[in-house]
């Protein structure tokens, strides 16, 4: 049975950044009510996936206006072999995309109480839940929502009691993954297999507080919540259906409202959604391009029509109930649950960050506290630009020195401190840093402060103003409703270390005997002058004007934000921004520790033998010269952050010291560490930092030699689909970004090695970028070169055809 794929429209946008994921495991424990972490701890149906799809007639423009548009991108190299493309979530796979529903009521008699559970009772303290599920003020609006998080209890889970269901592991999805494509020299799915996390799985509720009046009950209304319990940070694609759901069971309180909820959400099929490698998705996350990795979406449903025709059972079922589709926008997957017969579409989002829960806004969260105002007082690890430092650089440092921070919302929805909350983690994160959503409380109240305050650097949201007056609970305080940020005066004060004595006592003789200030942070520190870098913003101009006295460059990069939010650049752009200033933050943390200390554990890298000579053969930053695939000369073999000059480089470090002293004790320091480390296993180019080598290009003057010898070391490292994956990666996450300090400049720095004197380093570029060029994402960087450079492209090309064939 022959079968024509659909086209969708193709857009070639460029935007770029990079971000670090990982997926978290799950272990066999049992959930517990509480959903404060512990002390201790520092048979599914096929659906169109997209309705419009199966119109003839919308299917033929589509394919036309894709036919016109694909012209205009680089045909894809037919003799290329198309590997197995796995799902995220296989269709044998055993878990569950919601392990548990709940509904909850208010009795005037007996306060929150708990109805229902879903397919069984979840154990323990039933009254909690409850009044989770029911927030304070639930009776005076019509309809709220709330988020919180159930944590793993590992000392139930030794007792035997757990309920079946929500110990399981995610194997069906893990093992799906497992091996290495044959003959492949990289396992793309082995970099699930070592992600780490800091503690039990979490379980995320997304829970519905509707409120209708009724004159036949005391107090004349009805207060009822539903949630639903599932392991997918995308919770929030179950809105829709948790209001049909809660509006049934309003009509109808039974529990086959629930059981009928249960078997639909579970029903929903993803097995169509490809997994992407840690690389695409960093690659997808800082796109805007609609048919990113369409590819791949085409390569699982042949894979699908394949499988279909070899089942005959599988292929009639799956012709007479569905037709497969590619969707409209590669960033999210469409399908659609039937429930109480509404069809309701539903989109996933494929590339996933972690500590990125639910549908918040980070451009929300900014125009909140967007206007500057004095702190007082002032703290060296909040106030890194003194009293005027912006609220969103006093909340980022925050969140990165683990203080305890709190948003109020008062009169305000619950939903509205929750989104805070999770969008604060997300933006101190990056996709690159964790430990934050553990330790985050969506929502919470006074009932639970005595929990609360058991757990180091929480994030908490609240509606009751008396937490605004207890300064002692608090070390930062967000008011939602005012955009004012307040420190408190109780807050513990931030010991003088050995980094910031170093920097200050380097850069005190620099400017002549310059005193420090101890209220004003990192800016009483360095008297030298401005951060020729422009701070963690990244665009590289030295700051001028009213930003002159910007140390840190936080300043300007705040300003580059607002700017693009003032300018609608979108959610997105805004996300990959503050991607790339963790990033940065993290090279810079590593070049501190190397500075002052002499080593860091934030960079591994092959070292040669005869240059650790006291380290074990089995350490991971050992590599014997035999088993290295190149070998580069001693211009190549660099690793870090790369700045103008030594003066540029102090000034920097010395302007973030004691941020970056602050975040070195942190949960998120010692879990990016471990992070690294299992990343290493899976980076395809082991051998050099590609980051390093391009910041090298971009922003340094070289002489020919040196900059041939980084252009032919990256041409020879970067040969397969992972190893281009990579520098693509680098490139989206790099700090060099064009004129305007919006976007990275793609592959415009490497495409220079184009018209290098040397004839050698020409042919090798142009090599690297044809490979660039047939590769799936690759490709739609190619699109954002000019035509001077494809024209450049061409004629190295052409020369080195005819020199072959005058040889």
């Amino acid at each position: 049975m022959a079968a024509v794929l659909p086209h969708r429209p193709n857009t070639n946008s460029t935007s770029t950044s990079g971000s670090i994921a990982s997926r978290t495991h799950t272990h066999h424990r049992r959930t517990s009510l509480s959903s404060f972490p512990s002390g201790s701890q520092d048979g599914a149906t096929t659906y169109s996936h997209h309705p419009t799809i199966s119109q003839p007639s919308s299917a033929q423009s589509y394919a036309s206006l894709r036919d016109a548009q694909l012209q205009q991108l680089p045909a894809r190299n037919p003799r290329r072999r198309q590997k197995t493309v796995k799902s995220q979530y296989p269709p044998d796979s055993a878990e569950k995309h919601v392990e548990y529903i709940l509904v909850a009521s208010f009795d005037i008699d007996r306060g929150s109480v708990m109805e229902h559970q879903y397919p069984g009772p979840v154990g323990g303290d039933e009254h909690m839940l409850a009044e989770l599920m029911l927030p304070d003020g639930a009776h005076v609006r019509a309809q709220d929502w709330t988020i919180f998080f159930l944590h793993k209890d590992g000392a139930v889970e030794e007792e035997g009691e757990g309920v079946e269901g929500m110990g399981k592991k995610k194997s069906g999805r893990r093992k799906s993954g497992e091996g290495a494509e044959e003959g492949s020299d990289y396992d793309e799915e082995s970099e699930d297999e070592a992600d780490q996390t800091d503690g039990p799985p979490l379980v995320y509720v997304l829970n519905l507080v509707n409120m209708k009046q009724d004159k036949t009950v005391k107090r004349g209304a009805v207060v009822k919540a539903m949630a639903i319990c599932t392991r997918h940070s995308f919770l929030h694609i179950y809105k829709p259906l948790l209001l049909l759901a809660l509006q049934q069971y309003f009509a109808n309180p039974v529990m086959e409202t629930l059981a009928s909820l249960y078997e639909a959400v579970n029903s929903m099929d993803l097995s169509l959604m490809p997994r992407l490698s840690f690389h695409e998705r960093s690659i997808l996350q800082s796109s805007e391009a609609k048919d990113l990795f369409l590819e791949k979406f085409e390569a699982i449903i042949a894979q699908r029509m394949a499988s279909n025709n070899n089942n005959p059972q599988q292929n009639t079922a799956a012709a007479a109930t569905s037709r497969f589709g590619l969707p409209r926008d590669t960033h999210s997957f469409e399908t659609i649950v039937h429930y109480t017969s509404v069809p309701v579409p539903i989109k996933i989002p494929v590339a996933l960050s972690p500590e990125t829960v639910g549908d918040f806004s980070l451009v929300k969260l900014i125009t909140t506290f967007s206007h500057p105002h004095p702190f007082a007082p002032t703290h060296p690890h909040l106030t890194t630009n003194g009293p005027l430092t912006h609220p969103i650089i006093v909340l980022i440092n925050a969140l990165l020195t683990q203080k305890r921070i709190i948003f109020l919302g008062h009169n305000l929805p619950s939903s509205d401190v929750a989104e805070a909350v999770l969008g604060a983690c997300a933006l101190a994160s990056g996709g690159l840093l964790r430990g934050f959503t553990r330790h985050a409380f969506p929502y919470t109240d006074l009932t639970k402060i005595d929990d609360l305050l058991k757990v180091p650097g929480f994030i908490a949201g609240v509606t009751n103003p008396n937490f605004a007056n207890k300064t002692e609970w608090w070390d930062l305080l967000c008011d939602i409703s005012t955009g004012k940020m307040r420190i408190s005066g109780r807050i513990e004060q931030a010991p003088l270390t050995e980094g910031v004595l170093f920097f200050q006592q380097n850069n005190g003789a620099a400017a002549g005997g310059g005193h420090m200030n101890p209220g004003g942070g990192i800016s009483g520190i360095v008297a030298a002058g401005a951060s020729l870098s422009a701070g963690l913003g990244g665009g590289g101009a030295v700051p001028q004007g009213n930003m002159a006295g910007d140390v840190t460059g936080d300043n300007a990069f705040m300003q580059n934000v607002l700017q693009a939010i003032n300018e609608r650049h979108g959610e997105n752009a805004v996300r990959a921004k503050f991607r790339r200033w963790v990033y940065k933050f993290t090279r810079l943390a590593a070049a501190f520790e190397e500075c002052v200390y002499g080593a860091t554990s934030l960079h591994i890298q092959h070292a040669r033998t005869n240059t650790s000579p006291k380290a074990g053969m089995d350490s991971p930053l050992v590599e014997s010269p035999t088993l290295s695939r190149h070998n580069f000369p001693p211009e190549v073999t660099g690793h870090g952050y790369v700045w103008p000059s030594p003066q540029a480089k102090n000034q920097e470090l010395a302007a973030n010291a004691t941020r970056i002293e602050g975040w070195r004790n942190t949960r998120s320091y010692y879990n990016f560490i471990q992070d690294l480390a299992a990343y290493y296993t899976t980076r395809p180019v082991k051998d050099l930092d590609l980051h390093h080598l391009h910041d090298k290009l971009a922003k340094l003057r070289l002489t020919p030699d040196t900059s041939a010898q980084i252009y032919l070391a990256v041409c020879s490292a970067v040969q397969t689909d992972a190893e281009i994956s990579q520098l693509l990666a680098t490139i989206v996450s790099g700090s060099s970004v064009d004129r305007a300090g919006s976007q990275p400049q793609g592959l415009f720095t490497l495409a220079l090695g184009l018209f290098h004197p040397k004839v050698e380093v020409r042919e090798a570029t142009a090599g690297l970028l044809g490979r660039v060029r047939e590769h799936d994402a690759g490709r739609h960087f190619w699109m954002g070169l000019g035509r001077f450079v494809r024209i450049g492209f061409e004629r190295v090309v052409g020369a080195k055809e005819v020199r072959e064939e005058g040889s």
